[in-house]
């Protein structure tokens, strides 16, 4: 059997506004995540693990640290034949409840064929067989190169088309019997155990992007990050390892189901069931609970941090409150989502 050729390409141009503030001057895809990593790590780590290793990224809006982050994590082998490099793209204008937050896949009686692609319905149509759940397009395509390029002509030639992979090039391949569907559940990972088999979660708006968070901080997490036969990869900097300090009365440096990267230092601060990105400093009596703090983040003594995302390069002075009282936040600038997160933008001031 020759050897399969396949190209990977990752729309990384989505401008992210519902991620907003954290997309203020990067693209979505260049988000820090997970402590260590960057939102694009996960579906490049994806490809390299499933043996795609030529992967084009197509960048757009405000792609500059994307680029860099690529250019100087993802370095592969053109020599080997192996390489992940950013493409400026054109820039153009342009459960079952929860279903019409997404693209629904409607498929025929056998499970595959798709008779419908709908872009965010009011009434999802339900799986066969299963009335309380439908189909959601997880934006994963797999198509045969002249197939694709025949789409691609056609789609060109229409000036009625907005030339959108899911309100155009999709719906006409279905039209012509080409699209069938997989289902996401039966797949099959390395090294999964069945609590963390089939997770995915669009990590879209601030609610989803702060509940992943909480996925990988529960003491069986159904985000895993610890299967070494699918290790999602990623530069690590060149920090020294985290430091917990001072044990005496109330003043104890701790951390509980929580992650702490590389250059943290914990100074009999509390941490709970939170993420701490490299260069954080938590310092003496000071409380942070329910929380996700980007690089260099700052927390002075006897603060509180409680239900919020914490951006790059901001102090929390000594005393402040953020999450807190969410009317005070909103009072600060700060954006509160709907379902109650507060998030302070990069390097913004935090007033007491």
């Amino acid at each position: 059997m020759p050897e399969r050729s396949v190209l990977g390409i990752v729309l990384a141009g989505g401008a992210g506004t519902r991620l907003s503030p954290l997309t203020a001057d990067r693209a979505k895809p260049a988000v820090p995540f997970g402590g260590l990593y960057r939102l694009i790590d996960f579906a490049l780590s994806n490809m390299a693990n499933g043996g795609i290793r030529k992967i084009c990224v197509l960048t757009q809006y405000k792609s500059h640290s994307l680029d860099r982050h690529i250019s100087t994590t993802w370095r592969m082998s053109s020599l080997l034949g192996n390489y992940v490099t950013p493409v400026p793209a054109q820039q153009r204008l342009g459960p079952r409840q929860e279903a019409s937050a997404f693209g629904i896949v409607s498929v025929a009686a056998d499970g595959r064929t798709i008779d419908a692609f709908l872009e965010k319905p009011a009434d999802p149509p339900p799986m066969p067989g299963n009335p309380d759940m439908s189909y959601s397009s997880m934006g994963n395509y797999v198509f045969d190169t002249d197939v694709l390029v025949d789409a691609l002509g056609k789609d060109a030639e229409d000036d009625s088309s907005r030339h959108d992979i899911g309100g155009n090039i999709i719906p006409n391949l279905v039209r012509n019997g080409s699209a069938q569907a997989y289902d996401f559940s039966l797949n099959q990972v390395p090294g999964a155990t069945s609590r963390d088999a089939g997770y995915w979660r669009d990590v879209g708006s601030l609610e989803s992007y702060f509940d992943a968070h909480m996925d990988l901080c529960a003491v069986e997490p159904i985000f895993n990050l610890y299967n070494d036969k699918w290790p999602i990869l990623t530069h690590v900097p060149s920090l020294p390892p985290a430091k917990f300090v001072h044990e005496a009365g109330d003043r104890i440096g701790r951390a509980v189901d929580s992650l702490v990267s590389p250059g943290v230092v914990i100074s009999g601060g509390l941490v709970r069931q939170s993420v701490l990105s490299p260069g954080v400093r938590v310092n003496s009596w000071s409380t942070v609970e329910r929380s996700v703090l980007l690089h260099n983040t700052k927390i002075g003594r006897h603060a509180v941090v409680r239900d919020a995302i914490i951006d790059k390069n901001v102090t929390v002075p000594e005393w402040a409150q953020v999450g807190v009282d969410k009317d005070r936040d909103r009072q600060r600038g700060f954006v509160v989502s709907a379902g109650g997160i507060t998030v302070v933008g990069k390097g913004q001031e935090v007033v007491p």
